[in-house]
């Protein structure tokens, strides 16, 4: 096939090709810019077109390809990886709350009121702050699941009531 049977049949396509790529990108000006990176590419590769082929179905090929190669591409490009090791600063701004003065007066506040539980208490909340599992506090401690539990629980129900003033 000459270069001029290739190019009128990529002419004639060309209404095809629009409306296959507004079917996948949904907007006309991305569906514009398929088409053309589609055409561009036929060109660049006429030779590896074999004629009396289905010339439609190569160019949807091309299309189709295109279409998912730049939409992993913006999917790779929009991943963030958080390479922290404390996931729990993951939504903290820039300047850090943890480094504020009123932070530390809360820190404080919650460590005096932490530390004038009874022992039973305290011991499950500092071991689930530190973060072991309620089944592995409950082992440690010869307890049951649901006692360790209920401690953990009514020690987070004092200090929001101990810090209620503080918000």
């Amino acid at each position: 096939m000459n270069s001029i049977a290739f190019t009128k049949q990529l002419v004639g396509v060309q209404n095809d090709l629009l409306r296959f790529a507004y079917k996948l990108t949904t907007n006309s000006d991305e569906a514009n810019d398929l088409v053309q990176d589609t055409s561009l590419k036929a060109l660049d590769n006429e030779d590896k077109y074999t004629p009396d082929t289905n010339f439609k179905g190569w160019m949807y090929t091309i299309m189709r390809n295109i279409f998912i190669n730049n939409y992993r591409k913006i999917v790779r490009e929009q991943t963030f990886v958080d390479s922290t090791e404390n996931q729990y600063y993951l939504s903290a701004p820039e300047e850090s709350v943890f480094e504020s003065t009123e932070t530390a007066y809360d820190l404080k506040e919650m460590r005096r009121i932490v530390n004038a539980l009874p022992e039973e208490q305290r011991k499950p909340f500092a071991m689930h702050v530190a973060g072991f599992k309620y089944r592995e506090i409950a082992d440690k401690m010869g307890l049951p699941l649901g006692t360790v539990k209920s401690r953990i629980f009514a020690t987070r129900q004092k200090l929001q009531e101990e810090l209620k003033d503080f918000r």
